[in-house]
């Protein structure tokens, strides 16, 4: 297809406007606004090279001459949200709290955004904006006695945690959404269904559990305490 390299080639590196020639119709910036529009109302699989050019009034061939491939669109894509980022103008100098933070942040970014969990990938981590972020994230851990390799560990598992739980978020929601019942009348039959089981004397332990804790599970006090967790770790060296 036009545009395709023959060699990897990352998107950043390629000049956005060519030294000569004319000025281009499009930037990356209003290309990415496009897939990001569709992703957001219709999810990530409608993100297509044909429907993006058909939305900015140009040939599907054209836009390869912007974006050689799919996965280079995503790239754009995942950059262009990672700029919603409010970074402060500087870390407060408790690392714990500025990270957990930045945590809350990027979770109410992925929910903004529930296809971008997808998009988490190591290889859409050197565009200009994720590179922002490490790089904050990890100015946030200089008061953190550890090698460089162990912080970007942690920003990484601090990431893994948020997507996790997003993730999870979104897949729960649209489940419930497909349900030809309500969510609590799915509910109450799971409910009678796992006390049934557990009334045979066959699952001790978890009998066990749920009659320590049997009311509704709060996932705001849970994703703090996973996330209070990693940072622990890291805290104890």
């Amino acid at each position: 297809m036009a545009g395709r390299p023959a060699e990897p080639e990352v998107i950043w590196s390629r000049p956005e406007r060519a030294a000569r020639g004319p000025r281009p119709a499009y930037t990356r910036a209003e290309i990415a606004a496009v897939a990001v529009r569709i992703a957001d109302d219709d999810g990530l699989d409608a993100v297509s090279m044909r429907r993006v050019a058909g939305e900015l009034g140009c040939g599907t061939m054209s836009l390869y001459n912007y974006v050689p491939r799919k996965e280079d669109l995503y790239e754009l894509m995942a950059d262009l949200v990672a700029d919603e980022h409010e970074l402060p103008e500087r870390p407060t100098g408790d690392w714990r709290a500025d990270l957990t933070g930045l945590a809350h942040g990027s979770r109410a970014i992925m929910r903004r955004h529930p296809w971008m969990s997808r998009l988490m990938s190591a290889a859409y981590g050197f565009s200009p904006n994720s590179m922002k972020f490490l790089e904050y994230s990890l100015w946030c851990l200089d008061p953190l006695d550890l090698p460089y390799g162990q912080k970007v560990e942690l920003v990484a598992m601090v990431n893994g945690v948020v997507t996790t739980y997003v993730a999870n978020e979104i897949g729960t929601a649209e489940r419930t959404r497909s349900l030809p019942w309500s969510a609590e009348r799915e509910q109450e039959i799971r409910t009678a269904h796992l006390a049934k089981q557990l009334a045979t004397g066959r699952y001790p332990r978890l009998a066990a559990a749920v009659a320590a804790d049997s009311g509704p599970v709060d996932m705001e006090a849970v994703f703090d305490r996973a996330l209070s967790r990693v940072l622990d770790s890291f805290a104890r060296g």
